[in-house]
């Protein structure tokens, strides 16, 4: 018989049962409880919290995520915690809304329907699902799928769709040199028709209703992936909030979507597109914004005006949010108004 222990967080008061063998986080992943956490394997530091009663054994993890200090002082990172007694935890960082909205992290089945090469290195995949998916504008699922040779392969990517489509999704991925699934895909080692197995919703980067300000979007790459969901989302929630929605690419031929952007826009006199071109050439007919996005963006803001009002979804590549975290500081944005996924190269299950 599995033991079943008792864990009670702190200051929030939310009690949940973890079994022997059981990740702490994964445990109130299925209960429905929305605790933070970012890469799910000890890499990040999301989860980290304070272990004020009981005992625990920590599995593999990076120090970056957990250094020996702070180990020694009690902090633990959840995701990679068994429980060994029931156990008091204090949270070092928690939302409230986040809480009040957990959806339960439950398992689907479905199967790909179509994917499409959308530029020289992004692809976009659509997935049938089985039993509709709840979720909100932002998050992702973890995808597992067995190649031709039989090979498995899971990994993580953001809904592109909005949640009022809850079993056809859709999915914007970067092609990386060694990225297996997205080379599979390109390569036939993954065909349409192929089933899949789906795991989530996860994520805290998602669209938070009923607030003021504008609403800010930064994406680059597969980037574009949740941002698309978010301002799909945004723009039919009745909310009348001015959209800014800035997309960093390389040159033109990065650029993709155009028709559907227009079509929005064109509808919504409150969103504004501003793609960003790093390496464009002079002489190809580009008379756009011009730079690194995080540039323009600290540009813009303050053509704008726009100091701390509103909310800032930034969602791509390591180097892009580095780059954009001093720049929102700079504009006193409060951390709890800026929300980031970062879309790391894959590691297991980790990657985007």
């Amino acid at each position: 018989m599995t033991d079943i222990y008792n864990v009670r967080l702190e200051p929030v008061g939310v009690e949940f049962e973890v079994e022997d063998g059981e990740y702490i986080l994964d445990a109130a992943f299925r209960q429905g409880i929305a605790l933070p956490h970012g890469c799910k394997e000890g890499q990040c530091s999301a989860c980290k919290c304070v272990q004020l009663d009981g005992e625990t054994e920590m599995e593999n993890y990076s120090t970056f995520a957990l250094n020996d200090m702070e180990k020694d002082g009690g902090h633990i990172l959840m995701c990679r915690s068994l429980a060994l007694s029931d156990l008091e935890i204090e949270l070092l960082n928690y939302d409230e809304e986040v809480l009040s909205k957990s959806i339960p992290v439950k398992q689907f089945t479905g199967r790909i329907t179509d994917f499409q090469k959308l530029t020289h290195d992004i692809r976009g995949v659509q997935i049938e699902l089985d039993a509709p998916l709840k979720f909100w504008a932002g998050q992702y699922v973890d995808i597992t799928v067995k190649t031709e040779e039989g090979e498995e392969i899971t990994r993580s990517f953001s809904m592109a769709n909005p949640p009022s489509e809850t079993q056809k999704l859709g999915f914007i991925i970067k092609k990386y040199p060694d990225g297996r699934f997205s080379n599979e895909l390109d390569d036939g080692g993954i065909k349409a028709g192929a089933e899949v197995s789906i795991e989530g919703p996860y994520g805290m980067c998602f669209r938070r209703e009923e607030r003021q300000g504008p609403v800010i979007l930064v994406g680059a790459g597969s980037g574009m992936s949740p941002v698309w969901s978010i301002l799909n989302d945004q723009v039919t929630s009745g909310e009348d909030r001015p959209i800014y929605f800035y997309y960093g690419a390389r040159t033109q031929d990065d650029l993709f979507k155009l028709d559907e952007i227009r079509a929005i826009t064109d509808a919504h006199p409150n969103v504004e597109f501003i793609p960003v071109l790093s390496h464009e050439e002079d002489g190809n007919g580009w008379d756009g914004a011009r730079g690194f996005v995080h540039e323009y963006v600290d540009t813009h803001l303050r053509e704008l005006g726009i100091d701390g009002e509103g909310d800032v979804y930034a969602c791509g590549p390591p180097p892009m949010i580095d780059a954009l975290t001093p720049v929102l500081f700079m504009h006193d944005f409060d951390t709890d108004r800026i929300f980031y996924d970062k879309f790391t190269p894959t590691s297991g299950s980790s990657g985007h």
